[in-house]
């Protein structure tokens, strides 16, 4: 790899750290203002609402300028809801701009990659970025929890420099003062980010023509034979891994009998499986066999269903790592996949947009489903069963889409073979 991927994978390790970071301490904001409960979930909807809302726009911008300018404005964006939440702004309000900064960056870290790297490259580059970011959520959620634990907290409060009032007086101030340094340190990585050199589009300021040249894209990528399987199965990831999320602390209280504590560092597992199995793809898939994995996706529908047999951790912890490798081999393929056909149809930061409309809608949608389901007091050993199902039935429709594809292609090759004899 040229050494200029590495400093966009450092400066998408540090954004990524310190989103997650941020998200503990705003958890911890909304308890110390005693927030009700119900508030704390609506952060991760607050927070991807913008990459839902301004899709059309945030494409359109990546492809305005170069990937590491519109990095850096993104990342300037987060420290300002940082900031914000500094000074007692809520904090959902505060970490809803820290969306929208998310929302604009993603276009950005991900097209830059289709621009840098040639496309034989591109399957190993997003097993790294799904491996880092992996890596950032767990360690981002550890020094956020570490942060605002009250021994660590207070002993850093303790600390005094001479002749400086720093002005920093509470757990949280100081946590997000950390927090911010990781934005920073990110945005130094962004300046050093070399240009790809590649032509960049005039920025439209009418905003209905953008919002008609997001949607053509995105009905050109739902039309593209390669391009709807990939976004089907990018699409459907995302929000089953969101789900999963709440999935898995829920089993854990009832299936192990373990408290929140514990039953959210099983989340931590399931991360470590899906960085090992995006690994595992970077190394042993190609770009040109990458729809030979969805049948994997089948798989980890079927494999979920054995979570309600499970009532003991040294079986509950391999079966997550299983669960995660195999959402990591079969999504990092399809994600390069989509990247390349998107490059291809209508420029990087565009296809990314579209990508991130649907794999965010889908995280609204299937999680609402998932809090339905909770609220009608469904058993979670049902939801579990009803989520399998609809996972590995939903990864078989795309698998028959993709065979009927490659037959009517096939077809239309046949007939121009006999239209030339």
């Amino acid at each position: 790899m040229p050494f200029g991927f590495y400093i966009i994978m450092a400066a998408q390790f540090f954004s990524a750290l310190a989103d997650n970071a941020l998200l503990i301490v705003a958890i911890s904001a909304l308890r110390e203002m005693h927030a009700p409960a119900a508030y704390e979930p609506l952060l991760k909807t607050f927070f991807t609402v913008s990459y839902v809302a301004l899709a059309a726009f945030v494409g359109a911008f990546a492809d305005s300028m170069p990937k590491w300018r519109v990095m850096f404005i993104s990342n300037a964006i987060k420290i300002i809801g940082c900031a914000m939440m500094f000074f007692s702004v809520h904090p959902l309000v505060a970490y809803a701009v820290v969306g929208l900064g998310a929302a604009a960056y993603s276009p950005a870290k991900y097209g830059i990659l289709t621009e840098y790297l040639p496309h034989r490259l591109l399957v190993i580059a997003n097993g790294w970025i799904e491996g880092l970011t992996v890596g950032a959520i767990i360690l981002g959620v550890v020094i956020g929890g570490t942060l605002i634990q009250p021994g660590v907290a207070y002993h850093l409060l303790d600390l005094d420099f001479p002749y400086i009032d720093t002005g920093i007086n509470t757990v949280g101030e100081m946590a997000l003062c950390f927090v911010a340094g990781f934005y920073i340190l990110a945005s130094v990585f962004n300046l050093y980010i070399p240009d790809t050199g590649v032509d960049h589009k005039v920025l439209h300021k009418n905003p209905w023509y953008l919002i008609r040249e997001f949607n053509h894209c995105l009905v050109l990528l739902w039309r593209d034979r390669l391009g709807q399987i990939s976004l089907a199965v990018t699409t459907l990831f995302w929000g089953a891994g969101a789900t999963l999320q709440f999935i898995v602390i829920k089993w854990a209280e009832v299936s192990l009998h373990l408290d929140l504590s514990k039953s959210s560092m099983l989340q931590g597992v399931v991360a470590v499986g899906v960085a090992m199995g995006a690994v595992a793809a970077a190394r042993a898939i190609t770009l040109r066999k990458s729809v030979r994995v969805i049948p994997l996706g089948i798989a980890m529908g079927i494999i979920v269903l054995v979570m309600n047999f499970v009532h003991h951790m040294w079986l509950a912890v391999p079966l997550l790592i299983i669960i995660g490798a195999l959402s990591g081999y079969f999504v990092v393929p399809m994600n390069a996949l989509l990247q390349h056909r998107g490059h291809i149809l209508m420029g990087a930061g565009h296809s990314i947009a579209v990508q991130n409309f649907n794999e965010n809608l889908s995280i609204l949608i299937m999680t609402g489903f998932y809090y339905v389901m909770v609220k009608a007091n469904l058993s979670i050993y049902w939801v579990i069963t009803l989520f399998g199902v609809f996972v590995s039935g939903s990864m078989l429709l795309v698998k028959r889409k993709h065979e009927a594809n490659q037959r009517e292609h096939d077809d239309v090759i046949h007939l121009d073979d006999h239209a030339t004899h």
